[in-house]
């Protein structure tokens, strides 16, 4: 995993990899003997891995669980915290090396399998709420910014409509927005017309929970201020997605999705249901037909 711009990333990899020293400690094994026995030349890899400053592999684990005489469940459990370590980060430029219909190709999976997702967005509206011509446009914007030389919006587009059908079949789809996503001007007027429309529809929807946090909402939740966040998705409360502008932050670790399980719960509280949604979005209607 190459260095990353997120903390948490490499907050979990330092983790790893002061585990990985304290189980070189308990076995009373220094630097130096380590190195020897792994068959490195100096013990500077030894610090290197144990401090998280460089990658840590899958033969990192076995070499320091084989030395230090770890047993095979502990072995198992180290490779299982690496793994979800080495997945944590993806850079942009990662996920649309294949393309942006491949990307929309890869998660199709963990959409169809979910039993309930949770979804905050303080930018845009996400992805299984939009229409065709909203995501065409917020692709494109993608392809831009990324200078992603092939063009397949179309066929990610595609990809992504048929992704949308999840939202449909049983299970819950829980989403809370921040009122601006309804006023934010990134598509053409006719296109985040036809948006606001598909929002105020999907308030029907069985499956689909939608709730907006006002503007002028007292954003106070047991007496603490409750700050915007990042917009995020958590996915049966086991994987959390993140969307930073230089890539996507998944995390698996229990403590980590708790806390974003924790801030969903004060931003949701916040979040106002039914009628005064309908009316935020005719609010938002009708501000388009003023532009």
């Amino acid at each position: 995993m190459p260095a990353s711009p997120s903390s948490s990333a490499q907050a979990a990899r330092q983790r790893l990899g002061r585990k990985l020293r304290e189980m070189r400690e308990a076995a009373r094994i220094k630097p130096m003997p380590f190195a020897r026995e792994a068959g490195w030349a100096d013990s500077s890899l030894v610090t290197a891995v144990e401090l998280g400053r460089r990658t840590i592999t899958e033969h990192h684990v076995r070499v320091w669980c084989r030395i230090c005489r770890a047993s095979d469940v502990q072995t198992e459990a180290f490779l299982a915290e690496r793994s979800a370590v080495a997945g944590m980060w993806l850079a942009n430029q990662q996920l649309i090396r294949g393309g942006l219909k491949r990307a929309q190709e890869e998660e199709q999976e963990k959409y169809a399998q979910a039993r309930m997702m949770r979804f905050y967005a303080t930018k845009g509206v996400p992805g299984l709420l939009q229409t065709e011509g909203y995501a065409t446009h917020a692709l494109r914007s993608i392809r831009m910014e990324l200078r992603v030389e092939h063009d397949d919006v179309a066929e990610a587009v595609t990809e992504r409509m048929a992704r949308n059908a999840a939202i449909r079949r049983a299970g819950r789809f829980l989403f809370v927005l921040e009122e601006d996503v309804l006023w934010h001007r990134t598509v053409p007027l006719d296109v985040h017309r036809e948006q606001l429309h598909r929002l105020r529809e999907a308030m029907r929807w069985p499956s689909v929970s939608l709730g907006v946090i006002p503007r002028t909402a007292d954003r106070s939740v047991n007496g603490f201020g409750v700050w915007p966040d990042e917009s995020f998705l958590i996915t049966d409360a086991r994987l959390v997605n993140v969307e930073l502008v230089s890539g996507y932050l998944s995390l698996t670790q229990p403590d980590e999705v708790d806390f974003y399980v924790r801030a969903w719960d004060r931003l949701f509280a916040l979040a106002v249901f039914g009628d005064p949604v309908a009316r935020m979005i005719e609010s938002a209607l009708a501000g388009l037909g003023r532009a």
